[in-house]
């Protein structure tokens, strides 16, 4: 990769908190220490998915020892619904509850353990309602948390049927759970004058603080919410955060003393949202080398009980139904369902992997039907350059490098002779199939909804040469901060170790965007680097002015100011004089991304700064007696742009592909009849492991600079890597086909996640015959 001539940017700078992570030290919001007095909160929750509350009885709740307070909604003080685009969600269930799991009430206790205890103890009589729990039911009932949206071009219906060939069909992908080693978790302190102090481990300290000020019918200057580090996010904590946040805010405002709320992970599992699940309904037309000549889709998304972030999440879906692929006529209609469950949310990609994952199984069929390798239908409908290349949304993609990219890891991961090999290997081994897939992504960057594309960041220097910056985004382990280290030391050309990110906070920075969307760098980077460029303008006048030569001959670099060939002075000498000359040491920086725009109610615009291009080879081996699978080797070529930190981008591009590989592999979220979570606990709800993580893995940046002014040229790196891991699904499809026999043209109908049930179940219908004897001869 080319590297760049910069002094920090562009270098592997070890993570900002690595030191304390390892030893221990870093400090998370339940590490804080507690206060004198400090209660613990706990949630009473339903154990109904749809019911009328008849009766609920808290008084041996209020008797039981340890406790000082139980809230329910009726002593919510302001606004008793909220949300963070609709305010639909009761801050504690109003006459009825939606699923189970729903927060009835709240209690504060003198111990974590007994405020857990009180709150079991309360007695509620419910009049039960008929509960929807999936898809297919909330299809049929036509239950809708939003209304439905349709996007279309061409004469659909004509080309489906003049078609050579067509076929119809239909997937399911599952949920995915977070699972944020650090749990959600928020300490509310109350002040004077009504002020409310609340750290809290959210992706969005605004949304928070605007929803507490709200439940306790304040302002929100007199709410402050901070946040120094999480320990992981994943969209979890971006909308999700205030029930936590809130309840103990109102604990606290009720007894005046500090509250902390933290939820068991039994109880996170079961109040908060997953990724959405979904089903997708196709009927699609193409020619004999596998080009789409039109497309329909019926997209079937499960949102919950609320709207939630569930609309854009369904809209990123839709803008991401192409992946790579032109679509030159189409209709794809996005259902936005209610169903009695968790309301789901965010999730790492935001609905864009759905997007991807139902085009690229279509794309996979298409193959299998005509009797080709599915890389060669990919790239036979991969976008142009100069024709070709108008997304259904119409935007226009100005940057595509997926052709040349893919290219290169077909080469470099060897695909076609590998293909031969296993093969052979196939052929050899009558219980054991490999299977090979390559998979590309393109993905949008930006919030789709345009107003959250801002940031905002504050800087101080200090009179002994030291810098500290504040800026709008969280860090939740993926670097940010580091990142925004690197910028403001590039731009003042001093060492990294003399520049300290402090903890996201609403009292510096106000009404900032979540961190999410993949644009945590993109935004603050450049809001830090704004603020940096402001004071340098005003230290390089002073330079000028002081040392008598001209503004363009001052120059920032090694720890030092020159003032041209004859003047060197050590920054910290030089800040310190410009501080006696009176000259201001701190500035404001903000940033807007340029160039977007995005119709709602049209779905049309361009909602993308740019696009992040990637592609994925995995190799796996199932063993068709038992269904499981192992994953032999990855290869990942990802275009970052100019990587401000290589290392952090390695880091986020490995984890990001096992975590959407565990996604559709591992990762199954089960609800029985009565609407309860069953795999609620790492017991029943299996994330990858270490051992999961291939032998052989290798990761490569394409050599790319961003043709948008990002910050440094650089590239999104949060989000785009989870759908790479759509390699090891179709890989396991693969492995079965290869089962099947090589001339089977029957595409195998494997759901997500591919989990050893489910691709025992596929095998026993696409090669009975192959899987019955096995079968015999391992029970015999």
């Amino acid at each position: 990769m080319t590297q760049h001539k910069h002094q920090t940017v562009g270098t592997s700078v070890k993570h900002e908190s690595a030191q304390l992570h390892v030893t221990g030290r870093a400090q998370y919001t339940d590490d804080i220490p507690e206060v004198s007095g400090t209660l613990h909160a706990a949630f009473g929750l339903s154990q109904r998915a749809h019911a009328r509350i008849v009766s609920l009885d808290l008084t041996a709740v209020r008797a039981a020892a340890g406790v000082v307070a139980v809230i329910t909604i009726d002593d919510v003080p302001g606004e008793r619904y909220v949300g963070p685009v609709i305010a639909d969600e009761p801050v504690f269930a109003d006459g009825k509850v939606e699923y189970l799991g729903q927060p009835l009430f709240a209690v504060a206790a003198t111990s974590h353990d007994l405020a857990r205890r009180a709150a079991r103890l309360a007695k509620v009589e419910y009049e039960d309602f008929e509960p929807v729990l999936d898809v297919k039911t909330a299809v049929e009932k036509q239950s809708y948390v939003l209304p439905p949206v349709r996007i279309s071009r061409g004469d659909v219906q004509a080309a489906l049927d003049s078609a050579s060939h067509r076929h119809q069909g239909s997937f399911y992908c599952g949920g995915q759970e977070q699972f944020y080693l650090e749990g959600q978790i928020a300490y509310a302190l109350p002040g004077e004058n009504g002020e409310m102090q609340v750290y809290c481990s959210t992706q969005h300290p605004s949304e928070m603080q605007f929803i507490i000020a709200h439940a306790l019918h304040q302002p929100a200057h007199t709410v402050r919410v901070q946040c120094r580090r999480m320990g992981g996010g994943f969209g979890g904590k971006e909308s999700q955060s205030w029930p936590f946040a809130t309840t103990a805010a109102l604990l606290a405002h009720h007894t005046r003393r500090p509250v902390k709320l933290r939820a068991d992970r039994d109880d996170d599992f079961m109040i908060t949202g997953k990724r959405h699940d979904f089903r997708a309904e196709y009927d699609v037309a193409y020619d004999d080398d596998g080009l789409i000549k039109a497309i329909r889709f019926v997209q079937q998304l499960r949102c919950g009980y609320s709207a939630d972030l569930s609309g854009a999440v369904a809209d990123r879906q839709v803008f991401h139904t192409d992946n790579t692929y032109y679509l030159d006529t189409f209709d794809i209609q996005s259902l936005r369902l209610k169903t009695n469950t968790q309301s789901n949310t965010a999730f790492r990609g935001f609905g864009g992997p759905q997007g991807i994952m139902a085009i690229e199984y279509v794309i996979d069929d298409i193959a299998r039907r005509l009797g080709k390798d599915p890389l060669d239908v990919r790239q036979r409908n991969f976008y142009g350059t100069t024709d070709r290349n108008i997304t259904p949304y119409q935007m226009k993609v100005e940057d595509n490098v997926i052709e040349p990219l893919v290219r290169q890891l077909e080469e470099t991961a060897r695909y076609r002779q590998r293909r031969e090999e296993i093969r052979q290997f196939n052929a050899a081994n009558p219980v054991l199939k490999k299977g090979l897939a390559l998979v590309p992504v393109k993905f949008g960057i930006s919030f789709t909804a345009t107003h959250l594309n801002q940031a905002g960041a504050l800087l101080h220097i200090y009179t002994d040469g030291s810098v500290l910056i504040n800026h709008g985004g969280t860090e939740m382990g993926q670097g940010l901060n580091t990142k925004v280290a690197q910028v403001v030391a590039e731009e003042l050309g001093i060492s990294i170790g003399h520049v300290r990110v402090s903890a996201t906070d609403t009292s510096k920075v106000s009404n900032t965007s979540a961190t999410a969307a993949s644009s945590g760098t993109d935004l603050n980077g450049k809001a830090a680097q704004d603020a940096a460029r402001k004071i340098k303008a005003v230290l390089v006048a002073y330079a000028a002015d002081h040392f008598g030569c001209d503004a363009t001959e001052v120059v920032f670099r090694n720890n030092e100011v020159q003032c041209g060939e004859r003047i060197t002075v050590p920054f910290a000498k030089f800040v310190q004089d410009a501080y006696n000359a009176r000259v201001p040491l701190w500035s404001s920086g903000f940033y807007r991304t340029p160039k977007i725009h995005y119709d709602f109610k049209t779905l049309t615009g361009r909602p993308f700064y740019y696009f992040v291009y990637g592609a994925a080879c995995a190799e796996v081996v199932i063993d068709t007696l038992t269904g499981e699978n192992r994953l032999l080797r990855a290869d990942v070529l990802y275009d970052a742009g100019r990587s401000i930190n290589p290392a952090i981008d390695i880091g986020q591009i490995e984890g990001g592909f096992i975590q959407g590989a565990g996604w559709l592999t591992t990762e199954e979220l089960w609800w029985n009849k009565d609407g309860r979570l069953m795999t609620h606990a790492p017991s029943t709800y299996k994330i990858p492991a270490v051992s999961d993580c291939p032998p052989e893995f290798n990761v490569a940046f394409f050599d790319n600079g961003n043709v948008e002014n990002s910050i440094y040229q650089s590239k999104a790196l949060g989000e785009p890597p989870l759908p790479l891991g759509m390699s090891v699904f179709f890989a396991i499809r693969d492995a079965i086909h290869a089962a099947a026999g090589q001339a089977d043209l029957t595409p195998a109908p494997l759901d997500a996640p591919a989990t050893a049930e489910r691709v025992l179940q596929t095998l026993n219908q696409v090669a009975p015959a192959f899987a019955r004897p096995h079968t015999a001869m391992a029970h015999g």
